[in-house]
């Protein structure tokens, strides 16, 4: 392995919850009398993008919705709470980060979430993780199409002058394990509290924790 890429936010630190949260609160600001509960939200995670979610709720509803100003006031909302109430970094990230910067290989913050909202996490992780443990970061604003496309890890990749067959991606949802396995980068399924109940077909392994052993042992590189 001469890559190590995390792709979304809560595949290094476990948002999930902050994001429902966020949704709940925007809809409340709309006037809008949608409540999502954890299996409520659970059942819209196939399908990558929150903007996506509200129009396809909207639709569902039969209701005339601005999706678009919902999902930007949920976006604010969500940022806030990264600030302020970040999770800690999820089992193992930080010993795989220290393992990477040891044995030099290169890392990447690959997503297709936007740049304030991966911004906003490092700076609530910033004791800890911070911009400079990645050697790329990749966000909606460099490529026209979201995961499962796998644009974004072609960019990553090309950015970083890997190859896809030497790399191994941290995805945490159905979306990104196909996007990596369509860049032919070798996937580890690490789902989050909200993505646990979910099938991961694409992924090499599925983990709980990242352990170094189990990540090195994914690739002949």
């Amino acid at each position: 392995m001469t890559a190590l890429l995390f792709g979304s936010i809560s595949s290094v630190a476990d948002s999930s919850e902050l994001q429902r949260a966020a949704f709940n609160e925007a809809f409340a600001e709309h006037g809008l009398d949608w409540n999502w509960d954890r299996d409520d939200y659970r059942s819209r995670l196939g399908k990558a993008g929150g903007e996506t979610r509200i129009a396809d709720e909207a639709k569902a509803r039969g209701e005339d919705v601005d999706a678009a100003a919902v999902h930007a006031t949920k976006s604010r909302l969500f940022q806030e709470k990264l600030r302020t109430q970040a999770p800690a970094p999820r089992p193992g990230v930080l010993d795989a980060l220290r393992a990477a910067k040891s044995q030099g290989w290169k890392t990447g913050f690959v997503t297709t979430t936007s740049r304030d909202n991966v911004l906003a996490l490092l700076d609530g992780l910033q004791a800890t993780i911070r911009p400079e443990h990645f050697d790329v970061v990749v966000a909606s604003d460099q490529v026209d199409n979201p995961k499962p496309d796998p644009a974004a890890y072609a960019l990553a990749l090309t950015t970083l002058g890997e190859d896809a067959g030497a790399a191994v991606a941290i995805e945490d949802n159905a979306d990104g394990v196909r996007a990596a396995a369509a860049a032919g980068v070798t996937c580890v399924a690490f789902p989050n509290e909200n993505t646990a109940s979910g099938e991961f077909p694409e992924a090499a392994r599925r983990l709980d924790r990242l352990t170094v052993d189990d990540l090195t042992s994914l690739t002949a590189a």
